[in-house]
């Protein structure tokens, strides 16, 4: 990685793929996460619940902290008013931090108040401070804050729990925010998660969005790297789709 920030990294290697570990067999996070930068992956995606925005509760800054990898940290927030929390995840080492309007009666500031913060890792690696949206969530809520985020992500499932089909509205949103992005004049980077899978990452690389996150997809109790190689690759054969032109339905 020869790039000096975090976004640089995702800007110039998009479309990046971005491999949620929650999945992965945490008694040995550290292999799983060798099997990953072996394979090429970049990003090692990690969803934040706190069982009030989400009906389940997952991990907390300290497993941030545990990462010992040069993969980009892309810590996804589905918690309840993180406005007093998201300095911990941010000194814990997240590269990226994901948080969603729908859990923040002020989000503006949230974003306002990462934009002061210093990467952990490494200060001039920057932060990127994203929002997430929900499938339900009005797009409308997003241009009011076009000046204060590097990354807009999508969800084409509800938040909640792995292993739910990816909702086909999610495409015509895509379309939406891009043209949203577009523009506003912005450098902004787009990406979707849930729901994705062997049969259908091609097709969403194919939409022009710059980040994909999957997870359990990869960390199947099977082949992980093999699964990871798979993934990438097919993210490179939907990239050329739609480069060439050509859309996937």
């Amino acid at each position: 990685m020869s790039f000096s920030t975090a976004f640089e990294i995702l800007r110039e290697s998009s479309p990046v793929v971005s491999v949620g570990i929650l999945t992965a067999d945490l008694l040995s996070l550290g292999s799983e996460l060798a099997l990953l930068e072996r394979s090429g992956v970049q990003v090692a995606h990690v969803d934040v619940m706190d069982g009030c925005f989400c009906p389940m509760m997952t991990v907390g800054p300290p497993l941030i902290k545990a990462l010992k990898t040069p993969l980009l940290k892309d810590v996804h927030l589905m918690i309840a008013e993180p406005l007093n929390k998201v300095a911990d995840y941010v000194a814990a080492g997240a590269d990226m931090i994901t948080i969603h309007p729908e859990a923040c009666s002020h989000v503006h500031r949230v974003l306002q108040q990462m934009r002061m913060m210093k990467n952990a890792n490494d200060p001039e690696r920057g932060l990127v401070r994203g929002v997430g949206l929900n499938p339900g969530t009005p797009l409308e809520v997003l241009e009011p804050l076009l000046d204060e985020l590097e990354l807009i992500l999508l969800l084409a499932v509800n938040p909640g729990w792995g292993g739910q089909k990816f909702i086909p509205s999610a495409r015509g949103r895509v379309e939406k925010v891009k043209r949203m992005i577009a523009d506003s004049g912005r450098k902004i980077l787009l990406g979707v998660d849930g729901g994705i899978t062997r049969d259908n990452i091609a097709d969403v690389a194919a939409l022009g969005v710059d980040l994909i996150v999957t997870g359990s997809a990869v960390f199947d109790g099977k082949a992980a790297e093999a699964n990871a190689k798979f993934m990438l690759e097919a993210v490179k054969k939907g990239f050329r789709i739609q480069d060439s032109g050509f859309s996937c339905q």
